[in-house]
């Protein structure tokens, strides 16, 4: 059954068209992926499906009685609510029936009511069978389940407004959960989760009762739930059966289709102007009006025709590639009996690793367990509480930090890359519209660039050197599919060493050969990539 039906809407920002024409069906159980490049008007759909957007052309009808709740990234939350008090307000109704049976119960009590104690005990009745109706003895149950799948039980008696941005979103995706629209609207709900929130979400999406509708980067997670992909793009949108996988290989097929459609027409179209060439020039020397007619007539169909547009096989992406500095030795990074402490707690204790020539090692692990604290150890940025980081001989450092590039938040673009590369303006800007920075883009405050745009500068910088050892932080945060796409290829190009912190464990099964996991104030290694490393531990137990 069709919940939702979108009919060839549009939507104008600032005197232009996001997109035009737009028209979907929503089913019940459905489990949609919207994805496209950035600024395609991902967001603003699904806002206009949310009904949280007004659209400027065409209409959006949804089933009867349709309850839709949609994943704001960070949920504006009014006064000092404790994170507990905040995920009870998606049980309003529930809490407003305990509240009255509350009351009814105290004029239960109370001797001066006991003339319409009859009445109170109907009341008090019907209510009760009213939150058995909406499952309200289960909320309490419910909200634990969310905190613990989520990892936010430690947050729940924190104050709401304490938290940090990334807390607050998970806190926001724990409320939407626990409200069950029949229609649940998420826009990057995997942001800030990790593997086991990750692991969690996914069974929980694939398990629940109703439609839904994702944003997201994470193409390991739209696999593991979505059954139909839709790509917005240049203001139109089409629609795949299956997951991402799915969708890439059925995407290359109707291009290769399309293309060989566009050739054919093209050599349609080459024959009927050679064929309309000759007939005029018969026509010409034979003094023959018919012919000079029938020319005319060809020469019409063909103004006639349905010209097909060339299709566009590959967008403009990132052009990413990395160049290496002579080969290190062949230990690069060694940590012997490393213990350290983040104020009154340890972090790891008596860790070993060592990190050999051209290995492409992961560091993966709960969130705040110490995994960036690695990173910070080998750079030299803290020191270790006890025992031994060394680097190896001829090392070259480049690093990649979560947030992209820090610390030129009053240069420009153009200057904050020349900083680092020693080029001429003309040579820096024609390397700078490789990373997708055109034009006046280079004249942007850095500090102004969105997440990804940093990432994208940094990377900018880092291949502007050469380097044999690379330290990425989540260095597909804030990318988009395609620039994720872009930054593997120019990995899986580059001869030095890599070591990278990651949750995009579609990015760590297309790259890395050994992973580490960090828990438990240990580190335990693994040959090959996430998945290897985590059916190693379902064998081990």
């Amino acid at each position: 059954m069709i919940v939702t039906s979108v009919n060839h809407i549009a939507k104008m920002y600032a005197g232009t068209w996001i997109f035009e024409n737009i028209s979907l069906q929503i089913h019940e159980n459905e489990r949609i992926a919207l994805i496209g490049p950035n600024g395609a008007g991902k967001s603003t759909l699904m806002k206009c499906i949310a009904g949280i957007e007004h659209v400027d052309k065409g209409n959006i009808s949804y089933k009867k009685e349709l309850t839709t709740g949609m994943l704001d990234q960070i949920p504006d939350i009014a006064g000092n609510l404790m994170v507990a008090e905040v995920l009870k307000q998606s049980f309003h109704e529930v809490y407003e029936i305990e509240q009255q049976l509350k009351q009814v119960t105290e004029k239960m009590a109370d001797p001066e009511e006991q003339a319409d104690l009859d009445k109170h005990f109907k009341k008090f009745s019907k209510l009760q069978d009213r939150l058995e109706e909406v499952n309200g003895y289960a909320v309490e149950s419910k909200i634990k389940g969310v905190l613990h799948g989520l990892g936010l039980e430690h947050l729940s008696d924190h104050p709401f407004q304490s938290l940090s941005g990334g807390e607050q979103t998970k806190v926001g995706l724990a409320a939407i959960l626990l409200e069950e629209p029949n229609l649940l609207l998420l826009d990057e709900p995997t942001n800030h989760l990790d593997m086991e929130a990750l692991d969690w979400l996914e069974e929980y999406i694939k398990n629940y009762d109703g439609a839904v509708v994702i944003i997201s980067h994470d193409r390991y997670f739209l696999d593991a739930v979505v059954t139909k992909t839709m790509e917005i793009d240049s203001g139109g949108i089409e629609e795949y059966k299956g997951n991402y996988s799915t969708f890439i290989k059925e995407k290359e097929k109707r291009l290769l289709l399309e293309f060989q459609t566009y050739q054919d027409q093209q050599k349609k179209i080459q024959k009927m102007k050679e064929a309309i060439k000759r007939m005029r020039d018969w026509a010409i020397r034979a003094d023959n009006p018919n012919m000079h007619k029938r020319a005319r007539n060809m020469e019409r169909a063909l103004e006639r025709m349905n010209k097909i547009e060339r299709p566009k096989l590959k967008r403009k992406t990132a052009s990413l590639e990395f160049t290496t500095a002579k080969r290190s030795g062949k230990d690069v990074i060694i940590f012997e009996k490393v213990t350290k402490k983040m104020e009154d707690r340890i972090l790891f204790t008596n860790l070993n690793m060592l990190v050999q020539y051209q290995e492409r090692a992961a560091i993966i692990g709960k969130n705040g367990v110490g995994k960036s604290t690695l990173l910070r150890l080998i750079l030299g940025e803290v020191p270790a509480d006890g025992g031994d980081v060394r680097i190896g001989a001829s090392v070259k450092v480049g690093y990649l930090s979560q947030k992209g590039l820090t610390g030129y938040e009053n240069w420009t673009v153009l200057d904050a890359y020349r900083d680092i590369a020693k080029v001429e303006e003309g040579e820096a800007r024609y390397r700078l519209s490789r990373f997708l920075f055109f034009g006046k883009d280079v004249f942007q405050k850095v500090d102004n660039l969105s997440g990804g745009e940093r990432t994208r500068l940094r990377l900018a910088q880092m291949m502007s050197e050469n380097y044999n050892l690379l330290l990425l932080d989540e260095p597909t945060n804030h990318l988009d599919i395609e620039s994720r796409e872009a930054l593997e290829e120019a990995l899986e190009g580059f001869k030095g060493t890599i070591l990278v912190v990651s949750h995009d464990r579609y990015f760590l099964n297309k790259l890395m050969d050994r992973t580490y996991w960090l828990e438990d104030q240990q580190l335990k290694s693994y040959i090959g990539n996430y998945e290897a490393a985590k059916e190693k531990r379902t064998q081990l137990g």
